[in-house]
């Protein structure tokens, strides 16, 4: 997952008062939508989360593309509250922001927009994957921070199914992120996956990341140096951190 889950890639966001529509497959080609209301009387963009996505599968291709915009309500014209005095976020989305300094100093952006693009290629027991997103969170005269944050990140893995009940694989993660301050992320990630049963199986995934460069403090004030923060976990190390999952799945 990208670092500290910038893009929502680890689904880390939750939405509220949403209505979605996924469309049939047609060719291959399947569409979705989803909007959900901000809940303000007389301002109906207030809040509001709305998103909008494809994917179009052909054989042994996969490719799939998709946007997302989460808005952050004004609070009487005041700056919103930072992370030391209470979350600042209060839209529809519960935001992206899992207590690692990654982005928790970005929680009084008045939205967060994030495009994503992929694709995956399967030959026999092997599947390649690479991704692109493009996460922006932005400010306004209510937010503790002055420029847009951007964080761009490119990802790749190779999976291999060495038997029937075994999976095997490999990714790795850049995330660079430009605006009020600027970090560089390299992470490198291992997994194995065996299936006990067709409902059940065990598996174990390790992480390397490292950063460098600078972000925002907690409250979005001061600068600081960047930390190193593996997917949606929350745990904020040094400028390098280890992780290693391991667990025991079943399906109901």
């Amino acid at each position: 997952a990208t670092v500290g889950d910038v893009d929502n890639y680890d689904n880390s966001s939750r939405t509220n008062n949403a209505i979605k529509y996924v469309s049939p497959v047609f060719s291959g080609l399947q569409v979705e939508g989803m909007y959900a209301f901000g809940g303000v009387a007389g301002q109906t963009g207030s809040g509001q989360t709305w998103s909008a996505a494809a994917v179009y599968n052909n054989g042994p291709i996969s490719v799939a593309a998709g946007y997302f915009v989460a808005n952050n309500p004004s609070v009487n014209g005041l700056v919103r509250p930072s992370t030391t005095t209470g979350s600042g976020w209060g839209g529809t989305s519960d935001g992206t922001f899992d207590g690692s300094l990654v982005n928790l100093g970005l929680q009084s952006a008045k939205s967060i927009n994030i495009a994503r693009v992929a694709a995956q290629y399967v030959a026999g027991p092997f599947t390649f994957g690479a991704g692109y997103s493009n996460a922006q969170y932005k400010s306004d005269g209510q937010s503790a921070f002055a420029s847009t944050e951007k964080f761009n990140t490119g990802q790749g893995f190779l999976n291999y199914q060495a038997t029937k009940a075994i999976l095997l694989g490999v990714g790795y993660s850049y995330t660079k992120s430009s605006g009020d301050t600027a970090a560089t992320y390299h992470q490198v990630s291992i997994g194995a996956d065996y299936n006990l049963s067709t409902r059940t199986d065990v598996y174990l995934v390790g992480a390397w990341q490292h950063a460098s460069g600078e972000t925002l403090s907690a409250g979005g004030t001061a600068v600081v140096a960047a930390q190193a923060s593996v997917g949606s976990y929350g745990y904020g190390g040094t400028n390098t951190q280890e992780l290693i999952s391991v667990g025991l799945r079943h399906r109901f």
